[in-house]
């Protein structure tokens, strides 16, 4: 297996397919992502198959679309039974490892060491896990314990106990020192696995950061870095159309933060950025530890996130819904002498499609069950064409939510057969004006409406 590569797949929590600078983004600094991207494919039109942590991450490694295995919200576990990619990658004899955020499972109350054999059972060798942010308030792990031994637990935990009870807005630095950061610790833990390796086996390690997502708390000299009246301002909420049916018109009201200032928005932003920024550090250094084993010039390097952040967009924060701020993802693809560097591909792509294109660049058999489509045509001519259609689903407040989008429309229809949102996105690129409703579009609804069927029963048909 020597003339295979080391593998590292890199992931943020919650962060936006525009906020990298190889992206084109005005103020935000990402150097090692930008590098990266040299070096590779960065994919413009990425999307995600659900806007929320667990689906996405469950479908990331198993291949399937959330009416698949069944994890519509942040809630359950991934079927017992269910391959994974790395499953594939332990038979080819890879040594694998999960270093930081999972969440394949719900975080309870207990410590992360107790569900290691969970996490072996879904094809990791190595594990050192640690919870998203939020979860970290009542969940023990590893991380949890060095701040125990630090004396820096029960600053973290009241300063989110504080946060909990505060607006959403709250925007204010982390009570933690910059080197014990959450992300910092899963950054230095993965240098350290690098440095430390010592098999024979190539590895292929999965780093999840929990950053950037929410709250609003990057630590130290990434808390000021970027000054909130320089960010790029937050899309407008448009306004709704008379064709609007009443529910749809209530739907657009469900989750507005309609008290937001714009000054608010900013400084959710630039503290959204710092965190960006810090978690592009670490992917520095790990490509450093990478270059000191002499493994960097040739590690395949995937780098992606499960969803995006609203920020303010349309007046909103977080994700769970359909919008491009929350559903399209940055991804990006890295190979030396396999994958021409410095490209963009603007085909619309999936985040499922990452499990089939790295077994087939390994030489590998491909999955039976992985609903995924190998990108290898369009790393080799990006100009290439890869799927007419996107497809994305999440349990949202009322129902269940599933999105398609065409290179020209975006749709969303819930589990009654009924639509509340239609954008052309070749007049409306920001998703301001909803259609669903207007007499001329009715039509396309019908046309994308059976679309949404299609993909439900043949993907559930594949099975």
């Amino acid at each position: 297996m020597t003339d295979r590569p080391h593998i590292i797949i890199l992931m943020a929590d919650q962060m936006r397919a525009d906020c990298m600078s190889a992206a084109g983004h005005p103020q935000i600094q990402t150097p090692n992502l930008d590098r990266i991207a040299a070096e590779g494919v960065r994919f413009t039109r990425a999307h995600t198959v659900s806007p929320l942590c667990m689906p996405a991450r469950a479908s990331f490694i198993n291949g399937l679309y959330p009416h698949n295995h069944g994890m519509w919200d942040n809630r359950g576990q991934m079927p017992a039974g269910d391959e994974t990619l790395f499953h594939h990658l332990q038979a080819a004899g890879y040594y694998t490892g999960h270093i930081g955020k999972s969440h394949y499972y719900a975080h309870g109350k207990g410590h992360l060491r107790d569900h290691e054999e969970y996490m072996h059972a879904r094809g990791f060798d190595y594990v050192h896990e640690t919870t998203g942010p939020w979860a970290t308030l009542t969940t023990d792990s590893y991380l949890t314990d060095r701040w125990q031994s630090l004396g820096l637990l029960e600053a973290f935990r009241s300063d989110y106990r504080d946060r909990q009870s505060s607006p959403r807005t709250l925007v204010r630095p982390s009570p933690l020192p910059v080197e014990e950061f959450p992300d910092s610790y899963v950054g230095r833990q993965a240098v350290e696995f690098i440095d430390g390796y010592d098999r024979d086996q190539r590895m292929a390690i999965f780093v999840g950061f929990g950053g950037p997502h929410e709250p609003w708390d990057a630590p130290g000299q990434y808390a000021a870095m970027y000054d909130p009246a320089q960010t790029p301002p937050a899309i407008p909420r448009g306004e709704p159309g008379e064709w609007l049916p009443d529910f749809v018109r209530q739907r657009e009201r469900d989750g507005l933060q309609e008290d937001m200032t714009p000054a608010q928005i900013a400084a959710i932003r630039a503290n959204y950025y710092g965190k960006i920024t810090l978690v592009d550090f670490w992917i520095g250094q790990m490509c450093q530890a990478l270059a000191r084993r002499r493994w960097l010039d040739s590690a395949f390097i995937v780098f992606w996130s499960d969803h995006g952040e609203m920020a303010g967009d349309h007046h909103r924060l977080y994700k769970s819904i359909f919008f491009d701020s929350a559903v399209r993802v940055p991804l990006i693809i890295r190979w030396p002498g396999r994958i021409a560097p410095g490209r963009t591909c603007e085909a619309l792509v999936e985040i499922v499609d990452v499990f089939p294109t790295l077994l087939a660049g390994l030489g590998l058999a491909p999955s039976a069950r992985s609903l995924g489509r190998s990108l290898w045509p369009v790393l080799e001519d990006t100009g290439l064409p890869h799927r007419d259609a996107v497809f994305s689903e999440v349990a949202t407040q009322h129902t269940y939510g599933t999105m398609i989008r065409t290179d020209r429309f975006k749709y969303v229809v819930d589990d009654r057969g009924r639509g509340y949102q239609l954008f052309d996105l070749v007049t409306d690129p920001e998703e301001r004006g909803n259609l669903i409703g207007h007499h001329d579009f009715e039509p396309i609804e019908a046309e994308l409406r059976d679309r949404v069927l299609r993909f439900h029963l043949e993907a559930q048909a594949h099975l």
